[in-house]
Order: structure tokens, then C-alpha cells, then sequence
């Protein structure tokens, strides 16, 4: 994550979840993989493009995705 993200910024599109949920269910709710930040926050439980770049299956591919988040934060 080169680029500097803003707590407000949409990761998942599809459930409408901010980078900042993500990151509190990380940091306060103690999420340590996708499918349990999905199971907090929604994000990449619709159409999975946001999980990681993998499945990203958009003609315009996102900038941030969970599997980046979850790197940052747990290593």
C-alpha cells in the first residue's frame, strides 16, 4: 500500500464498507482473515473483487484490496 488511504475511503463497493470498518474489526474485533472481516463488516461477501486482486473482476481494477489490509495490520 504505497498510496495513503483515508479511514472514509470504500474498499468494498458492493456493501458500501470503509477502510475504517475494515481496520476495526482488524484492530478491535480481532479479524485475522477475509472471511472473518466479512463476517464483521460485509465487505467482499457480494461479488468478491475486493478480497484480493485474484478475483478482482472489474474492467477498472480497484486500488485497495482486504488480502493488502490484512498484510499491513497482522504482518
Amino acid at each position: 500500500m504505497a498510496k495513503k488511504f483515508q479511514r472514509s475511503f470504500i474498499v468494498c463497493k458492493c456493501r458500501n464498507v470503509s477502510l475504517g470498518e475494515v481496520i476495526f474489526s482488524i484492530e478491535h474485533k480481532g479479524a485475522k482473515t477475509i472471511e472473518e472481516i466479512g463476517n464483521l463488516t460485509d465487505a467482499g461477501t457480494a461479488c468478491k473483487s475486493c478480497q484480493c486482486s485474484a478475483k478482482d473482476k472489474g474492467e477498472e481494477k480497484l486500488e485497495l484490496y482486504l488480502d493488502e489490509i490484512l498484510k499491513k495490520f497482522l504482518g
